[in-house]
């Protein structure tokens, strides 16, 4: 089946074919992301107007929309240019004014004549006293008003297309819409009480009152379960054809790990002993493992990560772990180090920067397999580097890192299992929509010995006193970060650059004292400028945010924070778990520029409140929207229509289990209900998903 199937043909025809839509129209419509009829249908209206018939404007809820009958009166022609025409009229109990501005005579003296009865339908607002309709929505002979839909459905627009033009060309589109088997578990669909697909559009285009519009209505609730059923088939699909690719069982004899947990000073959580046990799993299994590790800030991914990699050695291959950038590939390399003494095996590092004999020596080694474990950046994707027996891959930090980056890693060790981490927590709903092709383990508590952080709010007039206290803590041997939001001074925004800040500092705490980083920096600065805060040359690093993601200094103990109300919730929580990593008690300081607004507000005192990241995105989520939350371009993260991951979160899990469930009876989509999936499948233009099917 790997054409549109018949039913479906006039829902993916040219918008010409649409009632009302010329060429002109049908290139405006394209501002909606509309381009073929099935879009109008997934264009569901976001308001609704009451067009129901009253008696009389007298008792109407004012200013509001009134529909009422009239006899038209006296005709008011406006006395000098620029005023307004006004018509008086009279409804069954009283009387009032349609007012049009730049009215010209002849038109409405032919749809409005004297002594006739007409239906008028706009917005009627008290004036002085007396009640006016400026410019009415709906004028209709008595013997038309019928026409009039007692609640009237209200579109997104976009320049060049008025709502008279979405209502006709969605009625259009309507009819075009066929009667399609179902693809939803029948009893999810009796237990939630879902109309059919068909029916389900039209009660979605044809609202009855705002409770219509929400989204636990129904008829929406079901066209937002479709599509995110298609995208969560989609990505199951894809799950099933990756488990189809050999992998290998892997299985360990315990004993490195065993060396590993008696060196360590503390037992870990449940949660990093849960997570081995699903990685030790998965590994185990025949199927290729595609697991994510997602834990908070110092939740202790690096344990479990390594616990992973020593299985692979005691099955007698190889792991490689991999991070995003040099710095972190270091920082990784200096985590694993006392574990791996403890557990007697050979870590070694590879980055862009090896070069010559060095280089050569390395990649030797990696193929004989005398290096068990292999840290880099995405230099260990080059042609060059073979390994002897690669078991397992670990990526960090999963959104710099796409999908077509995690299958170049699979041809590497053609069979390797792969383990994603992420430090981002992320939402469930969220989780489930940008990985829900791997299984999650989540990393929920912290373990033992990490110090909540003191985090205050601070107004900007008090920078004396925060440059007072850093002089302090300097002299303690303490050390600090300062982030800025931007680099350069914009003339826009009056923002303190990084630069500045750095003189200022530097001036207060003494030459030598205050290191700077940035985004504009060479590479190689960027690097030193790190290296001798790691080092504590420097006492405090003046930064942007180059620093949120993994840099590890356990004697930083200060996180100032400037101008914090620019930041985003999860930046800053990731940037305020860049403390509290050593012994001392640490504190993170929200600098803010008063007044602050409600949002800002809301962010700070949230982040004040709690540290559980989890809780942090929740509210995030809340407040920016699923897109902005992981930045919808880079993310993968699909653009639903209907669907809205905030308010119909429980959905999205309720859809990867139904997909999974149904893959799992009918693997090739043969039964009806399967028949109707694939249907489905096209109908949201899940071309990667039918490639799949054709395949398999």
């Amino acid at each position: 089946m790997t054409q549109r199937p018949e039913p479906l043909w006039p829902l993916f025809a040219e918008l010409k074919t649409l009632d009302g839509v010329g060429p002109k129209t049908a290139q405006a419509l394209e501002g909606l992301d509309v381009v073929a009829p099935r879009d109008l249908l997934f264009t569901l209206p976001h308001g609704v107007i009451d067009r129901r018939p009253r008696e009389t404007v007298l008792g109407a809820d004012l200013p509001g929309v009134v529909t009422v009958e009239v006899t038209v009166g006296r005709h008011m022609k406006p006395a000098q240019k620029g005023r307004p025409y006004r018509i008086h009229v009279e409804d069954a109990r009283s009387g009032f004014q349609l007012v049009f501005f730049h009215g010209r005579e002849d038109y409405l003296s032919r749809i409005l004549p004297e002594g006739a009865r007409r239906q008028v339908s706009g917005r009627v607002e008290l004036f002085d006293g007396m009640a006016q309709m400026v410019h009415p929505d709906h004028v209709l002979p008595v013997d038309e008003a019928a026409t009039l839909p007692a609640f009237e459905p209200v579109y997104p627009l976009t320049a060049g297309v008025t709502q008279k033009l979405m209502t006709r060309a969605t009625a259009d589109a309507l009819t075009m819409a066929p009667e399609l088997g179902e693809w939803i578990d029948g009893p999810l669909k009796a237990r939630e009480g879902w109309p059919d697909w068909r029916d389900a559009l039209v009660r979605a285009h044809a609202p009855e009152g705002s409770g219509d519009l929400a989204p636990t209505a129904p008829a929406r609730a079901r066209l937002a379960y479709d599509e995110l059923m298609a995208h969560q088939l989609t990505l199951a699909l894809a799950r099933v054809h990756r488990r189809k690719g050999k992998g290998r069982e892997t299985i360990g004899s315990g004993a490195l790990r065993r060396k590993v947990l008696a060196a360590l000073p503390f037992r870990p959580t449940g949660a990093q002993m849960r997570a081995m046990d699903e990685i030790a799993g998965d590994m185990a299994a025949a199927e290729r493992m595609n697991r994510l590790l997602q834990g908070d800030v110092g939740a202790g991914k690096t344990l479990v990560a390594f616990m992973a990699l020593l299985i692979a050695v005691e099955a007698g291959g190889q792991g490689v772990m991999m991070a995003p950038t040099e710095i972190l590939a270091r920082q990784h390399l200096d985590g694993l180090k006392p574990l791996a003494e403890a557990a007697g095996v050979v870590v070694e590092l590879l980055t862009g920067r090896d070069k010559g004999s060095e280089r050569k020596a390395k990649l030797a080694a990696l193929a004989r397999g005398d290096i068990h474990v292999l840290v880099g950046t995405h230099a260990v994707f080059q042609a060059d580097v073979e390994f002897a027996d690669l078991r397992l891959a670990i990526v960090d930090e999963q959104h710099r890192f796409g999908v077509r980056q995690r299958l170049e890693l699979g041809r590497k060790g053609a069979a390797a299992d792969v383990l994603v981490m992420t430090a981002t927590p992320i939402p469930r709903s969220l989780a489930l929509a940008q990985y829900g092709d791997m299984d999650v383990s989540v990393l929920d508590e912290k373990p033992p010995g990490r110090k909540p952080i003191r985090t205050a709010l601070v107004s900007a007039e008090r920078m004396a006193e925060v440059v007072e206290h850093l002089r302090g803590a300097v002299a303690e041997g303490r050390q600090a970060y300062w982030v800025c939001p931007l680099v350069e001074e914009s003339e826009a925004v009056d923002l303190t650059a990084a630069e500045e800040r750095f003189k200022r500092l530097r001036a207060a705490l003494g030459e030598g004292v205050v290191g700077l980083v940035h985004g504009q920096m060479p590479p190689a600065e960027k690097d030193a400028a790190m290296a001798r805060f790691v080092a504590g040359e420097t006492k405090v690093l003046v930064a942007t945010t180059v620093i949120e993601v993994g840099v590890n200094v356990p004697n930083a103990s200060i996180m100032v924070i400037e101008r914090a109300e620019y930041f985003g919730l999860a930046q800053l929580h990731q940037l305020r778990g860049r403390v509290g990593r050593g012994k001392a008690e640490s504190t993170c300081l929200l600098m803010y520029q008063g007044p602050l607004g409600e949002a800002g507000m809301r962010r700070l005192t949230t982040l004040r409140e709690t540290e559980d990241g989890f809780r942090i995105s929740e509210v995030d989520l809340e407040m920016r929207g699923a897109g902005d939350l992981i930045g919808t371009a880079q993310s993968g993260l699909p653009r639903f229509r209907v669907a809205d991951l905030e308010h119909q979160a429980g959905l999205m899990a309720m859809a990867q289990t139904d997909a999974r469930k149904l893959l799992a009876e009918d693997p090739g989509l043969e039964s009806e209900r399967g028949r109707a999936a694939r249907m489905l499948l096209w109908l949201m233009r899940q071309d990667e998903a039918i490639r799949l099917i054709s395949v398999g």
